[in-house]
């Protein structure tokens, strides 16, 4: 990647990994269905009033709508619901990545290089560290949502790499609009009326999500994915949880063990070591 271009990737991984702490204060006020499709109307509207149409075809703003939208998060919210903890929520989701490059082989014929696979392997490592540790008294259920979601949003990101937005905020607005209404009807059908009398650390969080982590960090997602292949920008997203586990232990005193440490220090390496290219050799001098 161009040094602007990584600078971004790096700053949307620290937005993204705040907000899952974001999210937890904002599951202490509204059910997980409900938070969520306030999102994405939050996202949407009056955002919808000021863009023209998503210049993609429609049946790919419904796919995104779907994947990285309905399914991802409405997941993700049930799974932190259900006793997922934020920090190690930003670490399991990061299995996005490697959905996302299965998919995108599989299904957009992208080819991997020898150095992505290693350094995804290393990553891995790290994720399956913190699976294991989790898996030993954490809620299973819990633990299997956050998985789905991540295979939610690495169908999307395929999706939105075969859509290829012109306008990567414009999209994510119509994604937002149409994400909202399937969750809402899934809220009142397992939640029951909503009830939108929160305090404001509640409304607060769902500005963050909305406008920050949604429009603006998915907006520079697309914007990535419009110039770089999946499998180039899905990696730089395990740097998530480095920022998600330690906000969450400054901020809320969540606890790190000694593998969760290892784990992060495993992710970081593998995510540097794939996304960098190896030194050409220095040519021969020549007398």
């Amino acid at each position: 990647m161009r040094p602007g271009h990584l600078a971004l990737a790096i700053g949307l991984a620290a937005v993204w990994g705040v907000n899952f702490v974001v999210m937890q204060v904002g599951l202490e006020h509204f059910p997980p269905l409900l938070y969520a499709s306030l999102r994405f109307t939050l996202a949407a509207f009056p955002a919808l009033l000021l863009v023209g149409r998503p210049e993609v075809p429609w049946r790919w703003v419904v796919a995104v709508a779907a994947t990285l939208g309905a399914g991802q998060f409405g997941l993700l919210l049930v799974g932190m619901r259900a006793g997922m903890p934020a920090g190690l929520t930003s670490l399991v989701l990061q299995m996005q990545v490697l959905f996302t490059i299965l998919f995108a082989v599989t299904l957009l014929g992208e080819r991997l290089t020898a150095r992505r696979v290693a350094g995804l392997a290393v990553a891995f490592g790290g994720l399956a560290l913190v699976a294991f540790d989790f898996g030993l008294s954490g809620p299973v259920g819990a633990f299997a949502l956050c998985v789905a979601a991540a295979a939610a949003w690495g169908l999307g990101n395929v999706a939105q790499r075969k859509a290829a937005p012109p306008d990567a905020l414009r999209f994510m607005v119509w994604v937002s609009a149409l994400s909202a209404p399937p969750l809402l009807l899934l809220s009142l059908l397992v939640e029951g009326a909503p009830d939108l009398a929160a305090p404001v650390e509640g409304w607060l969080s769902l500005a963050y999500v909305a406008f920050i982590s949604t429009l603006g960090g998915f907006g520079v997602w697309g914007y990535l994915l419009r110039h770089y292949d999946a499998s180039t920008v899905a990696p730089y997203t395990l740097l998530v949880p480095v920022f998600g586990m330690s906000s969450a232990a400054l901020l809320t005193g969540e606890a790190i063990s000694w593998l969760q440490v290892l784990a992060a220090a495993l992710i970081v390496a593998g995510v540097l070591y794939a996304g960098t290219r190896p030194r050409a050799p220095r040519p021969a001098l020549t007398h």
